[in-house]
């Protein structure tokens, strides 16, 4: 599945950076504001109301890295977290010729952001690299379904697959009873999609749901709490 030959740079209406796939009709973030969108659905609704201080991460999609950039930025910011290790999956990965062509290095004030593009785009898959003494990053090369983790291990996971209409065999109870088994007690789950399947699916695995206010031109996305 190549999905980049047609990939078009945009800039969002918050001036950061997405890409757009004319052939799928799809787009990395919301055209309403990339940043805008990933602080509130995955940092505000995920990395920040989650009250652990040494916090495991796993997101689905690693696409652009923008969610991976803000959780930095926000843990060198946060005076309750003490260190973050981050896993992202991502089968696709950007080639980068775009990956040059986004501006989060210039949208986003936070401190060697430059530096943390750069190591998280270039890291080898499955090798942990430290992007900080208290901040460790592991790029997965692999899709979902073969993942190879049957840990529960996870306190929050960042769920940025493409949209059920686009990757339907991304949005299944399969998956979402393998999310559920790889949170921890009282993890969390958070993705932009408020569709109400994908709403009854969580339900269905166990996930206590709950319906959060959206970025603009959203009205609503969706926070799953694995309560046990």
């Amino acid at each position: 599945m190549n999905l980049f030959p047609r990939a078009e740079h945009f800039i969002t209406a918050d001036g950061s950076s997405t890409l757009i796939l004319p052939g799928l009709n799809e787009q990395y973030h919301s055209i309403h504001g990339a940043i805008q969108e990933s602080n509130i659905v995955y940092i505000q609704n995920g990395f920040n109301y989650s009250e652990v201080a040494d916090i495991n991460i796993l997101e689905i999609g690693f696409g652009t890295g923008l969610n991976c950039l803000l959780t930095y930025t926000s843990f060198i910011n946060s005076k309750s977290c003490k260190s973050v290790n981050y896993t992202a999956i991502e089968p696709l990965p950007i080639p980068f010729d775009l990956l040059e062509k986004l501006n989060y290095k210039n949208e986003i004030n936070s401190f060697k952001i430059n530096d943390v593009f750069r190591q998280i785009h270039s890291s080898i898959s499955n090798e942990k690299i430290q992007i900080t003494d208290h901040f460790s990053f592991t790029l997965i090369s692999s899709t979902v379904q073969e993942f190879q983790d049957s840990e529960a291990k996870y306190d929050v996971i960042y769920f940025d697959a493409f949209g059920p209409d686009t990757q339907p065999e991304m949005w299944s109870f399969a998956i979402f009873e393998k999310m559920y088994s790889l949170l921890k007690p009282n993890g969390i789950l958070v993705t932009y999609c408020a569709k109400g399947a994908v709403k009854r699916l969580l339900k269905s695995v166990g996930f206590k749901v709950e319906n959060l206010p959206g970025p603009p031109g959203k009205r609503e996305i969706t926070r799953g709490l694995k309560q046990i």
